[in-house]
């Protein structure tokens, strides 16, 4: 069975189409098409549904697919340890991070990882943390920076970085220049929360839980699907949240947000590195993880 040929079987499966993975592959549609005909013939199953323009695997495909995946990344592995031999490692990571340290952490430490291995390409997928942690267990990614402790016995978590939670508003809110604000006053106040998946929300729940205030009596008047999105809804006088120190540390600095101290709570938070339990890392995985524990 061409390897090259399930290769090319599982770009149409990820990418649920035939004219996008012939892009990804530098190919002509017909010819990725020729492909998975070729490779139906030669298993005697048919391995793909077309539904107008989307892309379903079949039961079939569906086996293949775990298995393909398999062999390609074997193949990758291969290529990335004989590279690693030779002193010139290559190759293509994908990695996922939940947002802030996929946003404010990362970007700096793939960068300077590239300086040392130029012809390595680095996939940075970003979503809550939940969405990633769904990502190593289907091995769309090697492994995953998130934030908080997820509950997965498939899932191995070590803790890597940290950060502070803070609650931000905007300028000129009537809690501007306050020594500090009562967690019961948050309840009287239009407020942002991140998506329910989201890390920062998790965490933010549980340490105001403990501290005695119920986050279900929050005003809460819009929820947003990424940091960024509930600092410019801050910005835009929307409400007040809670948000991590990395995302507000420009706007804060640049006297457009501001940071309130709450009353009697600090609410620290762990980032955590998450891999598949029982699944042995690339060569280049293995390179770019040992990075992060000596620069991060």
């Amino acid at each position: 069975m061409d390897i090259h040929r399930l290769m090319i079987f599982c770009k149409v499966i990820d990418l649920q189409s035939f004219t996008r993975a012939a892009e990804a592959v530098s190919l002509t549609q017909p010819t990725v098409s020729e492909h998975i005909r070729a490779l139906e013939e030669s298993l005697g199953e048919k391995l793909v549904d077309r539904l107008g323009r989307e892309i379903l695997p079949t039961p079939a495909g569906k086996v293949l697919y775990r298995y393909a995946r398999e062999i390609v990344q074997l193949r990758d592995k291969a290529v990335q340890a004989i590279g690693k031999f030779k002193g010139n490692l290559s190759g293509t990571l994908h990695v996922g991070a939940s947002t802030i340290p996929g946003t404010y952490i990362l970007p700096r430490l793939v960068g300077t990882f590239k300086a040392s291995y130029p012809s390595i390409q680095i996939t940075l997928r970003i979503g809550g943390s939940g969405e990633i942690v769904q990502k190593i267990l289907d091995g769309k990614v090697e492994f995953g920076i998130i934030g908080a402790r997820w509950d997965e016995k498939r899932i191995l978590l070590e803790e890597i970085y940290s950060d502070e939670l803070v609650l931000a508003v905007y300028k000129g809110h009537p809690w501007e220049g306050r020594e500090n604000v009562e967690l019961d006053e948050l309840a009287g106040m239009p407020f942002i929360l991140r998506e329910r998946s989201s890390g920062t929300r998790m965490v933010m729940a549980q340490a105001l839980d403990a501290a005695g205030f119920a986050p279900s009596l929050l005003n809460v008047v819009a929820e947003m699907g990424s940091t960024e999105a509930v600092r410019e809804a801050v910005k835009a006088r929307i409400g007040i949240s809670i948000i991590s120190s990395y995302a507000v540390k420009e706007d804060i600095e640049r006297n457009s947000l501001c940071a309130v101290p709450l009353k009697e709570i600090c609410i620290h938070r762990s980032f955590f590195l998450a891999q598949r339990k029982n699944r042995e890392v690339s060569p280049l995985c293995s390179a770019f993880l040992e990075h992060l524990r000596t620069e991060g």
